[in-house]
């Protein structure tokens, strides 16, 4: 029964690591469809969003089961608990990929972006995403923590990107509404730094037992 239960771990350890690539190929596309104006990038976005959502609940389900099928050890604890936070961390990071593609939709062609530090943004986030992913994967702890420590970095960012398009109103009101969607777009990254920092202090948990 105890080799079985493991196996299972095993499995949805697998599983974290499936829906953490997925997350981090919608970033990649949404990062591609808004700077490269890739129209393909953009669209397939969408349909990873959904595989996304239909991955998070299959996990979640799974979660519930193997709580229920036998009283798991602190340690197995820790680690079905951990990954309901990731899943959940991972499910809105799809949600906000979702929401840059679709405003990037509105930037074809603006030059706005290319006036700005959203590509750092951009960067940042995807570095926060996958170093949370790989923390987890490996166990490691003090990858988690660093990325804990760089969600510093893109709220940096943030704001110097929030003040780049304030300056860029106040010099040309006609850049209003590009500057708008793109304030909206450096919320979106600022966001999915904030869930890849939970992701990584779930890591922390898992590995520690402690909350950071």
């Amino acid at each position: 029964m105890r080799d079985s239960y493991r196996k299972m771990l095993e499995k949805l350890h697998i599983d974290l690591i499936g829906l953490g690539a997925l997350c981090e190929e919608a970033i990649g596309n949404a990062v591609r469809g808004l700077i490269e104006e890739n129209t393909a990038s953009r669209e397939k976005v969408a349909e990873l969003e959904q595989e996304i959502n239909l991955k998070e609940r299959m996990i979640e389900t799974f979660c519930v089961k193997l709580l229920l099928r036998e009283q798991p050890v602190a340690g197995d604890l820790r680690q079905i608990t951990a990954a309901q936070g990731i899943i959940a961390n991972m499910e809105r990071i799809g949600d906000q990929a979702a929401d840059i593609a679709k405003l990037s939709v509105f930037m074809v062609g603006s030059a706005v972006k290319s006036d700005i530090h959203i590509g750092d943004m951009a960067r940042a986030a995807i570095k926060m995403l996958s170093d949370s992913v790989d923390s987890f994967v490996g166990s490691d702890l003090d990858k988690a923590r660093r990325v804990i420590e760089y969600d510093d970095v893109i709220d940096r960012l943030f704001d110097r990107v929030k003040e780049e398009l304030i300056n860029l109103i106040l010099t040309d009101s006609n850049h209003g509404g590009a500057c708008l969607d793109l304030l909206m777009i450096a919320k979106y990254f600022e966001r999915i730094g904030d869930h890849a920092q939970n992701i990584a202090e779930w890591v922390v948990y898992f590995i520690t037992g402690a909350k950071c």
